[in-house]
């Protein structure tokens, strides 16, 4: 096991910053190359790095691919980028992998989609313990923005939900952020199932196939201050990915109202009355946790508070058929754990599931419509405004993590056996031109349920790839001509 060198590493891939509970997401444009250059320079020992552990405020910074080209990156060493961060989120051959169409298409996206959406080049990752530090933070950034030749395109705001437990929720009211992989090499340890390698998360180390992920690379004759580490192919390229990792970030609006409107409907009693408690358990089955978060593989009849892991279950032994948990649930798709072709059940199908993980760093935004989550509460509310998931993952991998799980596991019909079944959340109900796809099963004996005519509960209002760079790679960056 390599070890992992933290003072290099930004810390938004070491941890996620619970102890920083206001945050804001700041999108950029470079104009002016060399002013954004001497900028940056000065902004690089500022940023976190992933040994120390961030006290009042942190800031972190990633760029695009039309971001590195603006700050004057080579074509040769731009092209040792992979594929999918050039290419970028918007191609229409990828809104067909991503489902980004209909109400999702890019055109109609808040930023980042569309040929008359200003270009995003940087993000930066702005945190603090509260929302007074947080602004008087990121005015002392913000002061910087014009001599640093870069111009505001959004500032995304965010919202902390947390429940009475400190646990954070989701606005649907579900409780989030716990089915996170482990990161082989941090402080942080748990079972080896859920214990990944660190090259899937970080260039430069070994990942799950024991190999180094593609990294990219600069000449030596690029770098002659040496400010990057020497490449994994020898001393004539200088390694521009090491500590750094490749970042999805899609702004995800939640129909909150819509989604407990539908299931309020499907649930009613004969006699036209809600029936709160079928409600929330078809709600938890869509979602394939109840809303404290306990799974159903634990707890398939009610929600039970003495489940104290909430991430130490598997599917294929505990639940073949999908009986407790459905097989198109939400967490049962986007993290298969031990149900994966050729062997479920073995320690095969756990090191493929391994290769497809994800490091989610994200952080709600908008007030929640109603403050108690309840979704009687949030029925008879009477809400405004915007509200969702600013969703953030960290992968080594674009392709074989993030675009893998959402084609493949996300938006596949067939998905563990279905038909015509997309993920009842987030999944695309139109996927890849094969027809409507807005059913939803549930597993039972003697006879199964279906609820049919799924509607659309999440819509994409933005998003973008970014590289985020080691510490040293920023400066080296910062040291362009």
């Amino acid at each position: 096991m390599s070890t992992l060198e933290l003072q290099d590493i930004q810390g938004i891939i070491v941890r996620g910053y619970s102890n920083l509970e206001a945050a804001c997401f700041v999108l950029l444009s470079i104009q002016n190359a060399i002013a954004t250059r001497n900028w940056l320079g000065s902004l690089a020992d500022r940023l976190q790095n992933g040994h120390d552990r961030p006290s009042e405020t942190c800031l972190n910074l990633a760029f695009t691919y039309d971001g590195l080209k603006a700050l004057g990156l080579d074509q040769t060493t731009l092209e040792t980028f992979s594929t999918e961060f050039r290419e970028g989120m918007t191609q229409p051959y990828k809104s067909r992998v991503l489902g980004d169409h209909g109400d999702n298409a890019p055109v109609l996206w808040d930023w980042g989609g569309g040929v008359h959406s200003p270009p995003i080049h940087i993000l930066l990752m702005v945190y603090a313990t509260d929302e007074v530090t947080l602004t008087s933070f990121y005015d002392g950034l913000a002061e910087s923005f014009g001599s640093g030749g870069v111009a505001l395109i959004r500032k995304l705001d965010t919202f902390m939900l947390k429940d009475e437990q400190g646990g954070f929720r989701e606005h649907f009211g579900f409780r989030d952020a716990i089915g996170q992989p482990i990161v082989e090499g941090l402080s942080k340890a748990g079972a080896p199932d859920n214990t990944v390698k660190a090259g899937e998360f970080i260039l430069g180390y070994p990942n799950e196939y024991g190999l180094f992920t593609e990294s990219p690379t600069v000449s030596a004759e690029r770098d002659r201050q040496n400010l990057l580490p020497a490449g994994q192919k020898g001393a004539e390229a200088h390694d521009l990915g090491r500590n750094g990792s490749y970042v999805v970030f899609r702004q995800l609006g939640q129909k909150v109202q819509d989604f407990w409107q539908f299931l309020d409907g499907i649930t009613q009693q004969a006699d036209g009355t809600s029936n709160p408690e079928a409600r929330v358990q078809l709600a938890s089955k869509l979602v394939g946790r109840w809303p404290s978060g306990t799974p159903l593989v634990e707890a398939p009849d009610r929600d039970r508070s003495d489940v104290k892991d909430k991430n130490a279950f598997a599917y294929y032994h505990a639940d073949p058929h999908g009986f407790k948990c459905p097989m198109g649930a939400h967490i049962r798709r986007s993290n298969p754990r031990d149900s994966l072709d050729p062997q479920p059940g073995t320690q095969t199908s756990i090191a493929i599931n391994k290769t497809h993980r994800l490091l989610r760093r994200g952080r709600t935004y908008g007030t929640p419509v109603a403050d108690s989550l309840n979704p009687q509460d949030m029925l008879q509310a009477e809400a405004s405004g915007e509200r969702g998931l600013h969703f953030i993952c960290i992968g080594a991998n674009i392709a074989r993590q993030f675009e893998f799980v959402q084609q493949t596991w996300i938006n596949n019909p067939k998905f563990n056996g279905l038909y015509s079944e997309t993920d009842p959340l987030v999944g695309d109900r139109a996927p890849g031109g094969v027809g409507v796809a807005a059913d939803f099963t549930e597993q039972a004996q003697p006879v199964r349920k279906r609820v049919t005519g799924l509607p659309n509960f999440v819509v994409v209002r933005g998003g973008a790839y970014f590289f985020l760079p080691s510490i040293c790679a920023c400066r080296y960056l910062a040291s362009l001509s």
